[in-house]
């Protein structure tokens, strides 16, 4: 049997394959089993950020001299030393930092750490946004995915895009009846094809958030570590999360880790009795990885945030200059490009037909979704650009 025909018969999908058998990573490119090299404007949605096989970490991997677990509730000097990094990368005044093994569990350890601290029951989330698979994640996400699922949430209610001033009223009529234990979001929501609230929406949420007591949570499982040209995307609305999610680009890509970061004052209320026991978070393995990626970020920030301008120029640029059926709205933050065709059957088959030129990317509805790693080149980013032209027709 092929690999096709065994992953059909013993591998359980959520979504269908993408019909690459993939052999190896490397830099800006992966290589399928059938021998052709790929373009990767994919970047493991979001995960992949320095580029894949980066060697510092892959060599942290191999060669740290570490335990094979620890138990959750032993002392591990690589732990603390991990959190205190995120307490100093991390914006505003989160300092206290929770083992998680992905995003699907910090969302629902920020969900539970945010009910417990203000005794309140109600979530506000936006409309169509995606915050994992896990029950509790998909109560507060797309309504449309929750057809076959109960909301686990008490009175959640979703604000419906666009995030403008003039949306400020609803979500102050909401959160002045004190209902809500908190708003979680991505402060750029990737997840929807890169859409961008107004500056004047975030500053209003977080002014009305802090009025009413209403905990501020930031998804940032995405957006952080980089992707939108700030360590945190939450730093480009100076707003100050109570709770921030992160995982994907934690590692690089290079093993699973998710994690939440939360104030010493929620910690010092509700930390004893919260619990959130994680068999596997913070793995050592993991964690050999994440300090390695972080402190990677973290010392050559200056010259991968100015390589993220260049090349999110370029797409800028590139992207302009292609002939699409319709004009695309053309959103980018950073690294993280959504290019929206209007048409999702369109936006289907440009991604079909890119994978078959050599070309990987993501669809998010109708919106093509580039989030290339920090250290592509611009020629290969001309590379990419020239097999998309190929496939736009």
């Amino acid at each position: 049997m092929t690999t096709k025909e065994k992953d059909e018969k013993y591998f359980g999908r959520g979504n269908p394959a993408m019909g690459l058998e993939v052999v190896k990573a490397e830099g800006s490119y992966v290589y399928g089993a059938d021998g052709k090299k790929y373009v990767d404007f994919l970047g493991g949605a979001g995960v992949g950020n320095l580029g894949w096989g980066v060697k510092e970490i892959e060599d942290a991997i191999r060669n740290s001299d570490r335990p094979s677990y620890v138990y959750p509730n032993f002392y591990y000097k690589p732990w603390t030393e991990l959190a205190e990094l995120l307490a100093e990368l991390a914006p505003g005044k989160l300092q206290k930092s929770y083992r998680m093994t992905g995003g699907s569990e910090a969302v629902e350890a920020a969900l539970e750490m945010a009910t417990m601290f203000t005794g309140r029951k109600k979530i506000l989330s936006v409309e169509g946004s995606y915050h994992g698979n896990t029950m509790g994640a998909l109560s507060i996400g797309a309504s449309k995915k929750q057809k076959n699922f109960p909301n686990l949430l008490d009175g959640c209610e979703k604000l419906e895009l666009p995030l403008n001033e003039e949306k400020l009223q609803q979500v102050e009529k909401l959160l002045s009846t004190k209902e809500f234990a908190a708003v979680i979001m991505e402060p750029i929501i990737i997840n929807l094809g890169v859409i961008i609230p107004e500056g004047k929406f975030m500053a209003g949420l977080n002014r009305i958030c802090k009025e009413t007591g209403t905990l501020l949570i930031m998804d940032e499982a995405i957006t952080g570590f980089g992707r939108t040209g700030k360590m945190f995307a939450s730093e480009h609305f100076n707003i100050d999360p109570d709770i921030l999610c992160m995982a994907k680009a934690i590692t690089a890509g290079h093993a699973a880790m998710g994690a939440i970061i939360t104030t010493q004052e929620i910690d010092e209320k509700v930390g004893g009795e919260i619990g959130l026991y994680s068999s596997y978070g913070w793995h050592p393995v993991a964690v050999d990885a994440s300090l390695v990626a972080l402190n990677f970020l973290k010392s050559n920030k200056n010259r991968l945030f100015q390589n993220i301008e260049k090349i999110s120029n370029l797409f800028r640029k590139e992207i302009s200059e292609i002939n699409f059926r319709k004009d695309p709205e053309v959103r980018i933050k950073g690294a993280a490009i959504g290019i929206d065709l209007k048409d999702e059957d369109y936006a289907s088959e440009v991604k079909t037909k890119a994978l078959k030129a050599g070309l990987l990317m993501n669809t998010e509805g109708s919106s093509l979704l580039f989030l290339p790693n920090f250290q592509m080149t611009e020629k290969t980013v001309h590379e990419g650009i020239d097999l998309l032209k190929q496939s736009v027709l």
